[in-house]
């Protein structure tokens, strides 16, 4: 993608946030993508105040040192980023052309919202919250959703399943 659709890409996310009708449009022109299968529900097995809880976002944040998510691909990256909960306030940016995270940028809780989940915690609302977090750009299409369902987000379950995670908070951005 070229650095002239990544300006024009900004462009559009930041209209688009400060003049909410003409997101309109792009809201009606959306169709989402229907896998054909049932969504399996999983009921809770235990109480939330006995859950250990993650947070996977699709706000593009990761650590400074980590790769910036691809926003040369117009159809996205499916790839993933692991966030430590105890550094990130301290260690992120945000690549994602697709969405105005000036805010986010100011208050990371936006999106990734460990401040507040923490203050669950100590009311004993949630268990516990989990040491790493995950991240993916929210952003993909084409060729990318078969590696998005068949890989990375397999690999992002098992990792939640090793740390014994109970509950997921899915943000998007």
């Amino acid at each position: 993608m070229s650095l002239i659709n990544r300006i024009k890409n900004r462009l559009i996310a930041k209209v688009i946030t400060r003049y909410p009708s003409l997101a309109q449009r792009f809201i009606t022109a959306y169709e989402p993508r229907e896998s054909g299968e049932v969504i399996p529900w999983t009921p809770a097995k235990k109480p939330l105040n006995e859950c250990k809880l993650a947070v996977v976002t699709t706000s593009g944040v990761h650590h400074n040192g980590q790769d910036p998510f691809d926003m040369q691909d117009s159809e996205g990256d499916p790839s993933f980023r692991a966030i430590n909960a105890a550094t990130i306030n301290d260690d992120y940016r945000i690549t994602h052309d697709y969405y105005d995270h000036s805010d986010a940028e100011k208050d990371l809780n936006i999106v990734l919202p460990l401040d507040r989940l923490r203050e669950l915690q100590q009311e004993g609302f949630i268990g516990k919250l989990a040491d790493t977090h995950y991240s993916f750009m929210g952003h993909i299409d084409g060729r990318h959703i078969a590696t998005l369902i068949g890989r990375t987000a397999k690999q992002v379950v098992e990792n939640l399943k090793q740390d014994n995670v109970d509950v997921v908070l899915l943000t998007p951005a």
